[in-house]
């Protein structure tokens, strides 16, 4: 085998220390350090709105101890989570029901015609699970005293400045004041109101989306290994089409509730799409050298692609359809099927087309004109970005099997 068909030893060890100090630093999840808490609000008689509340169990447990300053809540709550008994967890919130109660009417409040609406709690919590991660679900009542057709409602839930997670969004879904739709709140956004226009619920979810993308490391580093692995404009246009189609058919489906399947099985198959883009052209890298880059000058096949070519982009499609139920695991919204929902949904979709297209157009110029000014230093850059791509999928799907 030539040097040319050769990877350099150099390439292999630099690409596995990068990636190995990326690991390191990162979690075995895309979004191990932030968070997500889900509200459905409704309107529950005269004066009162119901709230159903899902909150990640061991972040509710050491924000309310630490504002309560209740330490035997958080000694109570952490031996439950580190036995993994949902039952005794619950026990646990239940008998600091005071802290949890306290904790979640500072940071999540309601407002009717201008005046605060007073929240109290059923005494029954109860577990669940989300993404393999337990959720301590409550059920409040707020009274408000003015009656009114304009709520507001703000949530501040596991702020920044806690020091627990770098950011909580609360996907809020209502049937309120003769409305029903869902919005997303954050610490850019934390309040939204029934008199909020359509166009301004829309921008927030394509904020949403867009942010989406950007902080999910897993979906950058596969549309890296994509845009590494394609010769040319036409090859990573018809991958990223590909994959938009793909993921957009199941993030809607599971959005939407018609099909689930659970993040057990999800997340570990994303990472292992990851490894499995970038290993397909390390492997052509190292079989075909030059010729994996396009210099050959010789397109085979309908548009353009051979036989392989076909086969990796079947393969993108499939993975796509996975990646979209992690996109819709994102935005767990449980809410009948609605046009306002599904129009939603889609602006959440463009807001991560119009970050991957930005990605596209930024990475692949760069890689192309390496290739064709330097070639040598071309098949080097890509293949270490393939490389770096191809180990971190490969420790994460090893994690996430693992649940670790």
């Amino acid at each position: 085998m030539t040097r040319a068909r050769r990877l350099p030893l150099a390439l292999l060890t630099g690409g596995a220390v990068i990636a190995l100090g990326l690991l390191v630093a990162a979690p075995a999840s895309a979004h191990g350090f932030s968070s997500v808490a889900y509200a459905d609000v409704s309107r529950a008689g005269t004066g009162h709105v119901d709230t159903k509340l899902q909150l990640e169990y061991d972040l509710l447990v050491v924000s309310a101890a630490d504002a309560a300053r209740d330490d035997s809540l958080f000694q109570d709550g952490t031996a439950a989570f580190e036995d993994g008994d949902s039952a005794a967890e619950a026990t646990a919130l239940e008998g600091h029901s005071d802290a949890v109660l306290g904790y979640v009417a500072d940071h999540f409040t309601m407002r009717s015609g201008g005046a605060p609406c007073t929240v109290t709690m059923d005494e029954d919590i109860s577990i669940t699970e989300r993404q393999s991660v337990p959720y301590a679900v409550l059920s409040l009542d707020q009274a408000c005293p003015v009656r009114s057709d304009a709520h507001v409602i703000t949530s501040t839930l596991f702020p920044d400045s806690e020091g627990f997670v770098t950011s909580t969004k609360t996907i809020l879904t209502y049937e309120l004041d003769g409305q029903s739709g869902s919005a997303s709140l954050d610490a850019a956004q934390t309040s939204f109101s029934t008199e909020q226009s359509v166009g301004q619920r829309f921008w927030e979810f394509f904020h949403l989306g867009a942010e989406h993308l950007l902080t999910g490391i897993d979906h950058i580093l596969f549309l890296l290994a994509l845009i590494a692995g394609s010769r040319r404009l036409r090859e990573i246009i018809l991958a990223a089409t590909s994959f938009t189609l793909a993921h957009s058919v199941t993030f809607i489906l599971a959005a939407t509730g018609l099909i689930a399947v659970p993040g057990a099985i999800v997340e570990p198959i994303i990472a292992l799409s990851i490894t499995a883009v970038a290993a397909w052209y390390l492997w052509r890298l190292w079989r075909k050298g030059d010729q994996a880059m396009g210099f050959d000058g010789k397109d085979i096949g309908f548009l353009g692609l051979d036989r392989a070519g076909w086969l990796r982009l079947g393969a993108v499609f499939l993975f796509g359809l996975v990646h979209g139920l992690g996109f819709a695991s994102a935005l767990g919204i449980d809410e009948p099927w609605s046009w306002t929902l599904l129009w939603s949904l889609l602006v959440f979709n463009l807001g991560i087309e119009a970050v991957q297209l930005g990605i596209i157009a930024v990475v692949f110029p760069v890689l192309a004109l390496s290739r064709r000014r330097a070639p040598r230093v071309g098949r080097w850059v890509t293949g270490a970005i393939a490389l770096v791509v191809s180990i971190a999928g490969l420790v994460w799907f090893v994690q996430r099997v693992l649940g670790l």
